[in-house]
């Protein structure tokens, strides 16, 4: 039984199975001073209430007070935000803010149209490509908009901040939310711009039905070119504001960009144990 230890240890040892780390993308912008929010919001406030020495405990000390709107940068809209009686931020359930990630692609469209709205058929045409969408996915819409982000008038497509009517920014077409929710039942739909419904919409409908059906919304997520389109998990940690309609959010994704590695890492790992513990047992018996 001695040799038998002594060879599993040692081809243990000799073996290292290859582990293939996810790649890690961080798809939030920062919160500061030029964070988009609605024009009519409130400003962002960063106050230092201390910095320095701190006598009392012999340290350096760093606290800071922040104020800022709830629907501010990269941020969650919890359902309550345009649905009376759904779920406030607080009551959010955790599985509801991960799944696969999805990104709709419609910078070409959107180049030559700023009011464009994801269609239906833009998310068949994805499912022709990449496979159906998963049940419980994240579906973000890339419209190249990001670029634009530190520049109000670019974001908002217009000069009169104050005037809702004169906004032009891509978004969603309701008819296109509602088939993600009754087809695919996704946990959240997201885009690049500062709203689920875009610039000229006058009674916001993708806000309504994913309000109504409790389905997170996410607004002005960054560095979607980062993520592959199929095949991340995109994670959505919004603050847990008691009562809140909605939150800032260190939105990320995770993916693997050699899944062919991991399987056979995994498939080498299975083959080894599978000789230590059992072939060489036998090898040495007879």
């Amino acid at each position: 039984m001695d040799t038998v230890l002594y060879f599993s240890v040692l081809l243990l040892t000799a073996v290292r199975p290859m582990y293939s780390a996810p790649r890690i993308v961080d798809l939030s912008h920062q919160q500061d001073d030029n964070a988009v929010s609605w024009p009519v919001n409130p400003p962002y406030n960063f106050t230092k209430l201390h910095r320095g020495f701190y006598a009392p405990f012999n340290i350096w000390l760093e606290n800071n007070h922040i104020a800022m709107p709830e629907h501010m940068g990269t941020h969650v809209d919890a359902p309550v935000h345009t649905f009376k009686g759904t779920w406030r931020t607080h009551q959010i359930p955790i599985e509801k803010l991960y799944g696969p990630g999805v990104i709709i692609n419609v910078k070409a469209k959107v180049e030559s149209n700023p009011d464009y709205r994801v269609s239906t058929d833009d998310l068949l045409k994805y499912e022709e490509k990449y496979g159906e969408i998963p049940r419980h996915s994240v579906v973000i819409m890339n419209s190249g908009w990001t670029q634009k982000y530190l520049n109000n008038t670019l974001v908002w497509g217009t000069m009169q901040l104050l005037d809702s009517s004169t906004f032009h920014f891509p978004s969603w077409h309701e008819e296109a939310v509602t088939w993600l929710i009754n087809k695919r039942q996704v946990n959240a739909i997201g885009v690049d711009t500062p709203s689920t419904d875009y610039g000229q919409s006058k009674t916001l409908p993708c806000h309504l039905i994913m309000g109504k059906n409790n389905v997170v919304g996410i607004e002005n997520v960054a560095n979607l070119d980062n993520i592959p389109e199929s095949g991340s998990t995109i994670y959505v940690p919004v603050i847990k504001i008691y009562d809140g309609s909605g939150g800032p959010a260190r939105l990320f994704g995770t993916y693997d960009d050699d899944p062919d590695k991991t399987n056979a890492a995994s498939t080498a790992t299975s083959s080894m144990f599978y000789t230590c513990f059992f072939i060489i047992p036998l090898i040495i018996k007879f």
